[in-house]
């Protein structure tokens, strides 16, 4: 069952503003609460010192937790937050780009760091190396993706907390489509390789069950 990935569309893509807000507010509690956070601060600290300046584009904002996280960690951080979706961006903080993942709107080496989160396995392994190759090239230091494992623990946890958390319906739907399509750590790392990209460190982190893919520039 969990031996390859398996991409299906999800709700939340469609769903009406308010609605959408509502499960964006479950995403920010997940984050939050199981370790997201945590993960974001030491894949970002891999290649970024706390007290340190630095600009980072981060792809995929949707509400823009992982962006303030990382510039509450890092204070240094100026971010700019860029997503396809004008309510995901409402709550983004500013700068913020309306702007689609695959056109860039940035000349190569526009960032120091170009960021993501939760966001690489929406796409099929082709899109995906098309990203990170995109994604290298904008960035003149690195980049640092962060994403979910694919796993049973995962793959059980939002329904079997449905009614202790309160998790609404579309979460644990999306929720359980979002492991399936999720990597394990050697996939993504072939991921990188196929995009050019030979020096990333992908890690696995547990109980968070999420992965990292860290990739410093040469001479960054």
């Amino acid at each position: 069952m969990f031996s390859k990935r398996l991409i299906e569309p999800e709700l939340m893509d469609h769903l009406p503003p308010p609605e959408a807000r509502e499960n964006l507010a479950d995403l920010v509690r997940i984050n939050a609460r199981f370790g997201g956070h945590s993960v974001i601060r030491k894949a970002l600290g891999a290649v970024a010192g706390r007290d340190e300046s630095f600009t980072l584009l981060d792809v995929g904002s949707a509400s823009g937790d992982a962006a303030r996280r990382i510039q509450q960690e890092f204070p240094g951080a100026r971010v700019t937050s860029l997503d396809c979706n004008v309510t995901n961006l409402e709550n983004a903080p500013y700068p913020k780009v309306l702007g689609d993942a695959f056109g860039l709107p940035f000349l190569p080496g526009s960032f120091d760091y170009v960021f993501s989160s939760l966001f690489l396995h929406h796409f099929e392994d082709a899109r995906v190396i098309e990203l990170l190759r995109s994604f290298y090239s904008v960035a003149r230091r690195g980049v640092v993706m962060c994403d979910l494992e694919r796993h049973i623990l995962p793959y059980l946890f939002l329904p079997a907390t449905k009614h202790l958390f309160g998790w609404r319906r579309v979460t644990v739907h999306d929720g359980v489509i979002s492991v399936r399509a999720s990597f394990r750590r050697h996939e993504l790392a072939e991921l990188g390789r196929k995009a050019g990209i030979q020096s990333a460190s992908v890690r696995a982190h547990r109980p968070a069950f999420r992965i990292s893919f860290v990739a410093r520039k040469n001479g960054a």
